[in-house]
């Protein structure tokens, strides 16, 4: 039974562990990171509080109840009813409920549960680009997670290209072939080759902390992620600048925002219009009290309660003549507010459209360093594979082989670096157009 115990534990921890460092793919790590980042959920507290402000606007067209109650007493000299000054000691209590509603404001309810529902809207707008933010920087942290373990990768291969001529070279001098000094030069490119590794490692490390934070994981042990399919940079066809505004224009938040901000500024207008118009309002409720005078008899309380129990019902009219300018000078402080989001759309959209430019010529930019980078990593390949065919031969020496192997290096990590560099590049776009990062 305990052995049986044991099994399903180690077989419960395997598989834990499986689970913990299964590969996450860019999708995953952006649907992850969308529920669990602070500034996700701060801007989602700004959303509910600007539904709760709409709220509050939309109750406001609804009557207000009030009740109240009042108990007083009176000690000392007093006025009687013959004129004439006495001690008496009274005691009062009264009750009291009323309503009111307002039956025209100029408008002004109207507007403002508009401008709040337009603000609701913009700030659901904000909350969606604090999400394509967040998607951005994962997609970026994602894809340098990439490259380093492909930079890794090179370096690995590299060692055991230095190890496998180490090894060549034992073999050689046994034979008497070499001198001993070639031998302690392959010992040293071992070591080198070993201390890139190292370091390669380290930097893919790195590279997992900062996606773990992003994700807002406690570490990032038993964190990988999955390596997406690349296509040739050659055949990947960039849209125009302008196909891409075109897109974006109608569905980035930056412009979306905006436009609801300049909504909200008109309706803002209205509001102080409002302040020129008469307010009519209707009012209503009921009253009782209770009195005693000591020395006096007094009916009983609830008989009193009922005996003077009155009703009212009212309606007020309030019409502005005359509030030291004060409607007049908000009416002009909107308007300027108005004009002044316009220009501050038309800029958003100018940014928009500059910021699209900068991309794709970026991404052109990219697409051709790839293209090259790759050619010429090819080149550096078949010119180390000569080199090596040569070096064992005996035709070339064993400097040859080595700057070859280093001309090898550098090119490959030029063009892991373009590849990456180019494939952002293209999210970027992607993005633009509304396209959801994966």
């Amino acid at each position: 039974m305990m052995k049986k115990t044991l099994t399903l534990i180690m077989g419960l921890a395997v598989f834990g562990t499986a689970q913990a460092q299964q590969a996450w793919s860019l999708r995953q790590c952006i649907t992850y990171a969308l529920e669990h980042n602070i500034s996700i959920k701060q801007q989602e507290n700004t959303v509910e509080s600007n539904r709760i402000s709409l709220n509050t606007s939309k109750n406001s067209r609804l009557p207000g109840l009030q009740a109240s109650a009042s108990q007083s007493m009176n000690f000392g000299r007093g006025l009687t009813a013959d004129n004439t000054y006495a001690n008496r000691n009274t005691m009062s209590t009264g009750f009291d409920l009323g309503t009111s509603v307002s039956l025209y404001t100029g408008g002004q309810m109207t507007h403002d549960i508009r401008q709040k529902e337009i603000n609701l809207q913009a700030a659901l707008v904000d909350l969606n680009r604090a999400k394509d933010d967040i998607s951005m920087q994962i997609a970026s942290t994602y894809l340098e997670v990439l490259y380093q373990k492909d930079m890794l990768a090179v370096a690995k291969n590299q060692l055991e290209l230095a190890k496998l001529q180490e090894s060549r070279l034992q073999s050689l001098l046994q034979t008497g072939k070499i001198a001993e000094t070639e031998v302690v030069e392959a010992h040293a490119t071992v070591a080198s080759d070993e201390l890139q590794v190292t370091q390669a490692e380290n930097q893919v490390q790195l590279a997992l902390l900062n996606l773990s934070q992003l994700l807002e994981l406690q570490t990032p042990e038993g964190l990988d992620v999955e390596t997406p399919v690349i296509a040739q940079a050659q055949d990947v066809i960039l849209p125009l600048p302008d196909v891409i505004y075109a897109e974006a224009n109608g569905i980035k938040p930056q412009v979306q925002a905006q436009v609801l901000r300049l909504k909200s500024a008109e309706e803002s207008i209205e509001i102080a219009k409002a302040g020129k118009l008469p307010r009519v309002s209707l009012s209503g409720g009921l009253g009782t009290n209770y009195y005693h005078t000591s020395g006096f008899p007094s009916n009983k309380f609830s008989s009193q309660l009922k005996d003077n129990l009155s009703k009212y019902i009212g309606l007020s009219v309030s019409v502005p003549i005359f509030n030291k300018y004060a409607t007049r000078n908000q009416i002009k402080t909107a308007k300027l507010q108005y004009q002044t989001q316009q220009l501050q759309l038309e800029e958003t959209r100018k940014g928009l459209y500059k910021e699209i430019q900068q991309a794709y010529y970026n991404a052109l930019a990219a697409q051709k360093q790839c293209v090259s980078s790759e050619a010429a990593e090819k080149a550096s390949q078949s010119a180390f594979e000569l080199v090596s065919k040569k070096y064992e031969n005996g035709k070339a020496t064993n400097t040859e082989f080595q700057e070859s192997k280093t001309r090898l290096l550098k090119a490959e990590a030029d063009y892991l670096q373009a590849k990456y560099t180019f494939l952002f590049r293209t999210k970027i776009l992607e993005f633009y157009r509304g396209v959801a990062l994966e």
